[in-house]
């Protein structure tokens, strides 16, 4: 069974890291401008969105055009539940995240996201805090199976508690 496309381009990228003290990442730069923030030119702005905004590009879908993590919370078709390539956002205190659904259990989802721990990275985050399962409009709607899958295969990747 095969993933979504916009994951599989997302995986490419696990382990890409923001450059080393001032240096800055060009490829963790260009996501901004892949998500249509050409302006931003340093990896030390937070880039969740600019992550996701530029693997969806990457994949021929539109994202929401900001870097505002939270935007994506109404962005595209909503999905009451998880399921395998999901957007999903949570609330934190002075914004949100933003972040690919890789897998879940019952309890966790598993983020597979930018700017987690200044990389590209899978970790788990409990779904209680998760408010927002979302689906590229232009995209038909998730297989069943797709509900209920690769949770090993992610936290395979090393995911981290969040």
């Amino acid at each position: 069974m095969s993933e979504p496309q916009w994951l599989t381009v997302a995986r490419k990228y696990l382990g890409l890291a923001e450059g080393p003290d001032a240096a800055d990442n060009p490829k963790v730069v260009a996501f901004y401008a892949r998500a249509g923030h050409p302006e931003v030119k340093h990896d030390a702005v937070p880039w969740c969105a600019a992550f996701v905004g530029a693997v969806l590009a990457e994949a021929g879908l539109k994202g929401t055009g900001t870097l505002w993590a939270l935007d994506y919370a109404r962005w595209g078709k909503g999905l009451a539940a998880p399921a395998v390539g999901a957007v999903a956002t949570k609330k934190r205190n002075g914004g949100g995240h933003v972040f690919f659904v890789a897998g879940f259990t019952p309890t966790h989802v598993l983020a597979l996201g930018g700017n987690q721990g200044d990389r590209v990275s899978v970790t788990r985050i409990p779904r209680r805090l998760v408010n927002a399962y979302r689906w590229p409009a232009e995209a038909s709607a998730p297989a069943p199976d797709f509900r209920n899958h690769s949770a090993a295969r992610a936290e395979n990747t090393g995911g981290k508690e969040s």
